[in-house]
C-alpha cells in the first residue's frame, strides 16, 4: 500500500464532512502566499481552476487536494497534515464563515515511506 501524501485529522475529516453536506463535492488547492499566506483552500469541486503548473497530491475524503508544482518541489518530502484551528483567516475558503479555518502540519517522510509514495497525478 503507498503511502499518502496529505492526510486529515479527525477534527478536518468532520468539518470536510459538514462542508459537504452543504457544498456537494469539495476540492483543496494548497495557497502559495495569496491572501492568508500558505494555506489550504477548500472549494466546491471545480470552483478553483487547476491547470498544468498544479500537482494533485491526493485525496482526502473523497476531496482532491493541489498545490502549485513549484510550491510542490519545497514540501514534497514531508506529509501534509490537514488540521483545523478557531478563528477566521482571510481567504475565500468554504469554512471562514464558521469561524475556524484549515491549516496544515507537516512532517517529513522516512526513507521507507518516501520509497512507498502515492505518485502525485
Amino acid at each position: 500500500m503507498s503511502v499518502a501524501r496529505v492526510i486529515a485529522t479527525a477534527q478536518a475529516v468532520a468539518l470536510i464532512n459538514r462542508l459537504k453536506n452543504d457544498h456537494g463535492p469539495l476540492m483543496f488547492h494548497q495557497s502559495g502566499g495569496c491572501c492568508d499566506g500558505s494555506q489550504p483552500m477548500c472549494f466546491s469541486a471545480g470552483e478553483f481552476i487547476t491547470g498544468s503548473s498544479d500537482v494533485c497530491l491526493g485525496e482526502v475524503e473523497g476531496c482532491r487536494f493541489y498545490m502549485h508544482r513549484d510550491q510542490f518541489e519545497y514540501w514534497k518530502h514531508t506529509r501534509l497534515i490537514l488540521d483545523v484551528t478557531p478563528g477566521r483567516g482571510s481567504s475565500f475558503s468554504l469554512e471562514i464563515p464558521l469561524g475556524v479555518r484549515f491549516y496544515i502540519r507537516s512532517e517529513v517522510f522516512t526513507t521507507a515511506e518516501l520509497n512507498d509514495l502515492e505518485p502525485v497525478a
